[in-house]
């Protein structure tokens, strides 16, 4: 019969890391051996070198003042010295400029037909002069260099096999020590399982580590031996209920017996329900009255008891409770012991309140921007009908006034409908591209583009610009889009025959440019100022009726802080009018490239 051997997970982590220790030891020595072997070909190379160019200006210096037959026999002597003294020197070859042979000697050692591992060619200069008057070739035979390469990657491998033997030695004691100090107290973990509490385990001979884990471990045993005597379900209850307490920490808790009477409530759910512990604790959490006299809890725990504990306890019951403006959702799930005896249930209290303002707030905007397209829609409908049924028996004022009309909704339809498209571009995260421009100019252009409004209502706009604005960096679309909003907004709520202040202002101490828009209209209260700037927010009362989609001002401070860097301000006093407007920093090219 074939024996099986199964590994356990110290075993296998032993090897992977036996394992893994050999992989990165041999990448290292085979690392560490190419290095050596690159650098000393590197250097063999540059011996070459050194020996030929020493061969080229000694050859020179030898035959400069001879006649040309002897110039040969010269070269061929000085070679023949230098062959004999350098084993490693496998020939040495002397051509004219021309490349023709003038003469070629091997070393007497070498093979007529061995072949040099390293060649190396070096010009014959003439003194004082540029030009080559030839070239010597020395071939060397890398002896030297395979000699040193083999002492060098035997010394290596001996010395990182030494290193891996040391270093899995030294893993298998450990391992060997950890095993035993392991299977003690595996022993002493049998003896509590199978009820011997009290059994001590000795901690001689063993790590410092591992002695506080038998200390702590003797401790436990004697501390279960006292709790054998006591309560163990009451204890068992406790400690349950403090768990509960704790894995739903981040909310508010509130934990009840099987009789409905709190037995713990943390600190969140007492902010929540507006309640001190002594209020709660061991009450009825039915007799719980909220802000608007009703107890809130007493139907759902009801229905939660009229509930089979199967289902509950698979699907617990949601509900939302109103505590002074707060929307606090409820979940209650009941609460078991070890051995699924029911023994309470838990509420837990989120606070919902941002998110049911969310909710409201789209349900407002999705309202307001229904009823805002539909008024152009209509108005542009029954117009176009008009003039397409009975445009003939009108004379040209009123055809124009109605062209005007279509215009004029059309602009507004076409202003809704860019800022819902611009709402959803700013919110994502795509980054604008920003240029040089001029806010000065720009400034007068958005002056000019609201011109037909002001008309309208007779309403002067007056521009107040330092002369020392730089140029800087800015999207120039999306800044025009943000001022123009802001100079709509003053127009809409100004009274006729007013004036608009707009103000351009450099400061040079931080760097900024401010814009501001500043009209005579209604004013906004102090408690709506905070949230001006917020999606969706319009503040609608007997002072403002202007409809809207409640995105303007939102996309003006997306535009401004999320994708400039800068800052809205608001200032305003119900009855004398607001000031509106953004700061940006003049960053030029090269303060933006020298960041």
């Amino acid at each position: 019969m074939e024996n099986k051997v199964s590994l356990t997970t110290q075993n296998r982590l032993i090897i992977s890391g036996l394992l893994l220790s050999t992989i990165l030891i041999v990448a290292i020595a085979i690392f560490a051996i190419f290095n050596i072997q690159k650098k000393l070909n590197e250097g063999y190379q540059n011996f070459g070198q050194v020996i030929s160019k020493t061969l080229a200006i000694e050859s020179v210096q030898l035959t400069k003042n001879l006649p040309a037959d002897r110039v040969r026999e010269t070269l061929k002597e000085h070679s023949e010295s230098i062959l004999k003294s350098h084993n490693d020197i496998v020939f040495i070859e002397f051509r004219d400029k021309d490349g023709k042979l003038i003469f070629s000697g091997r070393h007497e050692n070498q093979s007529n037909t061995g072949k040099p591992n390293i060649t190396v060619t070096s010009p014959l200069l003439a003194q004082n002069e540029k030009t080559s008057i030839g070239s010597v070739t020395v071939g060397l035979s890398g002896n030297i260099i395979s000699q040193i390469s083999s002492t060098t990657r035997a010394s290596l491998l001996f010395v990182f096999s030494l290193a891996w033997l040391v270093f899995a030695f030294v893993i298998l004691i450990n391992t060997f020590l950890i095993t035993r100090e392991l299977r003690i107290l595996q022993e002493g973990v049998k003896k509590i399982s199978t009820g011997e509490f009290g059994y001590k385990i000795s901690g001689k001979e063993v790590s410092s580590e591992v002695k506080e884990l038998f200390d702590a471990f003797n401790d436990m045993s004697s501390r279960l031996h006292i709790y054998e005597e006591q309560n163990i379900d009451r204890i068992m209850l406790e400690r349950n209920k403090f768990e509960s307490v704790l894995m739903s920490i981040a909310n508010g808790v509130v934990v009840c017996d099987d009789n409905d009477n709190v037995v713990l409530v943390n600190n969140h759910a007492q902010t929540l329900l507006e309640v001190t512990e002594d209020q709660l604790l061991n009450k009825k959490i039915q007799n719980y009255i909220d802000t608007s006299g009703s107890e809130c809890f007493k139907e759902k725990i009801e229905q939660f008891k009229d509930t089979p504990l199967e289902i509950i306890e698979k699907k617990p019951i949601e509900f939302n409770i109103n505590v002074d403006k707060r929307v606090i959702k409820s979940i209650i799930s009941p609460m078991f012991t070890r051995n699924k005896d029911y023994v309470g249930y838990i509420i837990v209290l989120i606070d919902m309140t941002k998110e049911a303002e969310m909710d409201q707030m789209r349900a407002h905007f999705i309202s307001n921007v229904s009823h805002e397209l539909r008024t152009p829609v209509t108005v542009l409908r029954s117009y176009i009908d008009t003039l397409y049924n009975y445009g003939n028996e009108f004379d040209y004022e009123t055809q124009k006034e109605f062209i005007g009309t279509i215009n004029q909704e059309i602009i507004r339809l076409n202003r809704m409908v860019n800022d819902i498209l611009d709402f959803s571009r700013l919110e994502s995260n795509v980054e604008i591209e920003k240029t040089i421009n001029n806010i000065s100019y720009l400034v007068d252009e958005c002056v000019n583009q609201v011109a037909v409004l002001t008309k309208e209502h007779n309403i002067h706009i007056k521009i107040t610009k330092d002369e020392n604005i730089p140029e800087f960096l800015f999207n120039y679309d999306s800044i025009e889009r943000a001022l123009t909003n802001l100079l709509s907004n003053a127009i809409k709520y100004s009274p006729d025959n007013s004036q608009i202040d707009v103000r351009a202002v450099y400061n040079k101490e931080s760097n900024e440019v401010e814009i501001s828009v500043t009209d005579q209209g209604c004013g906004i209260a102090q408690e709506h100022l905070k949230k001006i700037f917020d999606r969706f927010y319009r503040v609608e009362n007997n002072t403002h009726t202007i409809k809207g989609t409640g995105l303007g001002l939102n996309l003006v401070k997306t535009t401004i802080e999320k994708h400039h860097g800068g800052k809205v301000f608001v200032t305003s006093e119900v009855g004398k009018g607001s000031t509106f407007g953004f700061r940006l920093p003049a960053v030029t090219i090269d303060e933006c490239a020298n960041v």
